[in-house]
């Protein structure tokens, strides 16, 4: 009994001893590309008003028809990077949540839709200037899932430059085939503001979808460029967009492109992408430390 009460009160005395961070959702930025307010939530480690640190940067990315608070409300961001920070798998870091909308993370062929450029030329200074960030490559790293997991990649291959790490959950990646073949009512509801409306086969494949496919970018982007950032991609076997990361796989083996890629049980669901989220710290963690 009293060997019983001994470990009951340390792991008690362990909780509550925990330090946890702070999280707050959906503030705005203004941004004169996107003409108007932009939403994000973001994640401060505990001891970040202790100190004047600076601290590196995750930018994590929410799926399609979600926003800025998807991963901290339905993703358990906040409890999780607690546990892998206060346990040691990761360093502490600053995690940014910005809101999307359903612009995929890129600019339409319009330029109606800019949000690409707002994300790399204000929102990521906005941050740095902001908040203590530690404004150097080798500091930041972008994860996402589903169309985050897209805009991971668009990111992170596009601007190679300013991501150490890039951990795609789910990725939106699809083949040209699926593309062509898409449901015209489906292309609408989703793709016709960023790449044209009435679009149909193979007239869907323009210089503007093309600049924005991550197969066509891995192809055509030299590989060393690839090589400077490192991936960790993650996709269930039940995810209806498995095919695509397995072509995304197969692709970045051809162009002889270093990931991790890992296949485990489940769907496109948030259950699975909590599961991810600690083995995510971790990878961009190693990544943060000296």
């Amino acid at each position: 009994m009293k060997k019983f009460l001994c470990s009951f009160l340390l792991f008690i005395s362990f909780f509550a001893n925990a330090q946890q961070g702070l999280i707050k959702e959906s503030l705005k930025v203004k941004s004169k590309l996107m003409g108007k307010e932009m939403k994000y939530s973001i994640y401060l480690p505990s001891d970040y008003d202790k100190n004047n640190r600076s601290y590196p940067v995750l930018y994590l990315l929410h799926g399609y028809s979600d926003d800025e608070t998807g991963w901290p409300q339905f993703g358990n961001s906040g409890m999780i990077a607690d546990q892998s920070i206060n346990g040691g798998d990761a360093p502490a870091m600053i995690i940014v949540m910005p809101d999307a909308e359903v612009t995929w993370y890129m600019n339409s062929y319009d330029g109606k839709i800019r949000y690409e450029d707002f994300f790399i030329s204000e929102f990521i200074p906005f941050i740095e200037s902001t908040y203590r960030a530690r404004a150097k490559k080798e500091f930041r790293a972008v994860a996402g899932l589903s169309m985050g997991g897209y805009g991971t990649l668009l990111f992170a291959m596009k601007h190679p430059e300013l991501f150490a790490t890039a951990a795609p959950l789910s990725a939106a990646v699809r083949t040209d085939g699926e593309m062509t073949s898409m449901e015209d009512d489906r292309w609408e509801s989703r793709y016709k503001m960023l790449y044209g409306p009435n679009l149909k086969g193979n007239a869907r494949l323009t210089d503007h979808y093309y600049r924005n496919s991550i197969l066509k970018i891995i192809e055509t982007t030299p590989a060393e460029k690839l090589k400077s950032v490192k991936y960790y991609i993650d996709c269930g076997d039940d995810d209806h967009l498995i095919k695509g990361n397995m072509v995304l796989h197969a692709s970045l083996i051809d162009k002889g492109v270093p990931h991790e890629f890992r296949v485990r049980d489940g769907g496109h669901t948030w259950p699975y992408w909590r599961t991810a989220l600690p083995e995510v710290l971790k990878f961009v963690g190693q990544s943060f430390r000296r």
